[in-house]
């Protein structure tokens, strides 16, 4: 069964833009960055920090927006222009002490592919990239930026 693939789960990845978001970043005339986040994903995120499943958030891009928006949903790990994906899941991994076939990464592009096939279960949001689906143990029904990480936190809790 499909939901098996989760029940293991004890850390789990995400990238932001395209995974959170809907890959757009709003830029007005003053340069100021904006993003928009989905309350559904947040409130899944905030399910799986109150059963201690780790929720590591891994981006190539800095940005306050993103810092924000972390912030306020209780992640710890944080890690905003990390350009070696793969490298910093396997030292949190480590320093959680959770095998590598217990451990999630939901991505949508190629900067996330070596962090992908570095995981137990790779996940493709419904937008990613053709070789980001090809690889991915599990492709969401939603797209990035429209509940994709809910429905992958509700399969994590409800396996």
């Amino acid at each position: 069964m499909m939901n098996n693939l989760f029940k293991n789960i004890k850390l789990i990845g995400l990238d932001v833009d395209g995974v959170f978001t809907d890959g757009r970043i709003y830029i007005d005339n003053n340069g100021i960055e904006s993003k928009a986040f989905h309350t559904h994903d947040g409130y899944g995120i905030r399910q799986l920090i109150k059963v201690n499943i780790k929720v590591v958030v891994i981006s190539g891009r800095k940005s306050e927006a993103t810092a924000i928006r972390m912030s306020e949903l209780g992640i710890k790990e944080v890690h905003l222009g990390c350009n070696d994906k793969k490298t910093l899941l396997i030292r949190m991994a480590k320093k959680y002490s959770i095998p590598m076939d217990s451990t999630a990464f939901i991505g949508d592009d190629i900067p996330d592919l070596e962090a992908l096939n570095t995981v137990g279960l790779p996940v493709a949001v419904a937008n990613a990239q053709p070789a980001i689906k090809k690889v991915a143990k599990y492709v969401t029904k939603k797209a990035g930026g429209s509940g994709a990480i809910r429905e992958i936190s509700d399969l994590i809790l409800h396996p």
